[in-house]
């Protein structure tokens, strides 16, 4: 399967865009027409489809030098694209909350240029529903009139308008993704990640269909317990101090989680600018040479500022959705329903809550989940939104 076993549980999508490769090589080496083959592609699906992975999959194959079925897996072109250090494969992925229209129109000139391994220029954005208004403009122009061996990969998380806007949606083939079966989920821990046979299991059977939330939960320990955590919370507010614990637990848990992804990162990219700009020098124009460093410095630092917010406000979102799927397990339970739980590892505590909550109380704990998630959607400080949504669980 090369680069198409990286996508899991899409069998439609691989089919379309295998047809799609074998198009636009025929189209480089002048042996076909453009038939199935189009400049910009809109793949949209549930978080954990495997958007981006589609995508960089498709681009590998867009870039594969082997004779036969593109996308083989093995040739410098495949390598390179999946692992994100191909010339002419530019992923956007945005660091801070939405991608400006600078970086998009920096973009949108580069993509311009004629690829230098004579293929594809390739253009992913793996968050376009994060463009902002005059970035979505800058990238129509370029998808409306593209040069002829550029293309543009967009994710998203659907075709909305507020995810993508009309007119862009408008010029690109749409690819739908689904939410991966458990089995197959499972089945790519074991192959690809070497995990053993119980925990890709497990881990499949609690992510939601969400591949890379399963690969965590299977390799992080760490990521297990703040799990666990998160999910004893309903069953925890018993009194009313247990709100604010419980509240102060879930924020923590995100500011350790930005603070793990992003902490090391930082320094890094800290001390390559700094060795960039000549800091630690000691000829005779080191001093010159750093004089006007600290305003790059700053700059840098609050682009990881933006960063660090994006990842922290991740967290909790996946910390809510884990709650609203304890909630829809209750209702699940209440109903008497033959489908299978979102956390099914924490029956007990399901089973014990519908004991104890009426079906209306319960949709009213699912209800005030949700709605901290839009209030955090719409830049509400986190520990407000939280406690706000906590209390709200607490009296029921």
């Amino acid at each position: 399967m090369g680069v198409w076993s990286q996508v899991v549980g899409q069998p439609d999508a691989v089919r379309v865009l295998g047809a799609a490769a074998v198009a636009a090589r025929e189209l480089v080496e002048g042996t076909g027409t453009a038939a199935g083959m189009t400049h910009a592609w809109l793949f949209t699906g549930p978080p954990g489809s495997g958007r981006s992975v589609a995508a960089r999959a498709f681009a590998a194959a867009l870039q594969c030098t082997t004779p036969g079925e593109p996308g083989c897996g093995e040739c410098q072109g495949c390598h390179t694209s999946m692992s994100g250090t191909h010339a002419d494969v530019r992923i956007v992925v945005p660091e801070g909350l939405s991608i400006s229209v600078a970086e998009m129109r920096a973009l949108v000139q580069t993509s311009a240029r004629r690829p230098t391994g004579g293929r594809w220029q390739v253009v992913i954005i793996t968050d376009a529903d994060r463009l902002t208004e005059g970035a979505a403009n800058a990238l129509l122009k370029a998808v409306e009139e593209p040069p002829a061996r550029t293309v543009f990969l967009l994710c998203a998380p659907s075709d909305h308008p507020d995810d993508v806007s009309v007119t862009i949606r408008s010029r690109c083939r749409a690819i739908a993704l689904r939410t991966p079966a458990a089995p197959a989920i499972a089945e790519v821990l074991r192959l690809r990640d070497g995990v053993d046979a119980d925990t890709a299991a497990w881990a499949a059977s609690v992510s939601g269909g969400h591949v890379g939330r399963a690969r965590r939960l299977a390799t992080d320990p760490a990521a297990r317990d703040r799990r666990a955590k998160v999910l004893r919370i309903p069953l925890r507010l018993r009194r009313l101090t247990d709100v604010f614990d419980c509240a102060d637990d879930l924020v923590k848990a995100a500011e350790t989680d930005a603070s793990e992804v992003s902490g090391t990162r930082d320094e890094a990219e800290k001390d390559a600018l700094k060795t960039a700009l000549g800091h630690g020098g000691t000829g005779k124009g080191a001093a010159s040479a750093t004089r006007g460093s600290a305003g790059a410095i700053k700059e840098l630092e609050k682009r990881q500022k933006s960063r660090a917010t994006r990842t922290q406000r991740d967290a909790l979102d996946l910390a809510l959705v884990d709650l609203a799927g304890f909630y829809r397990d209750v209702l699940v339970i209440h109903a008497g329903a033959s489908v299978a739980l979102n956390h099914p590892d924490h029956a007990e505590g399901s089973a014990q809550a519908a004991g104890s909550w009426t079906p209306e109380s319960t949709l009213r704990r699912l209800e005030a989940v949700l709605a901290c998630r839009e209030a955090l959607e719409q830049n509400v400080k986190p520990r407000i939104a939280i406690e706000a949504m906590v209390s709200a669980m607490h009296f029921g």
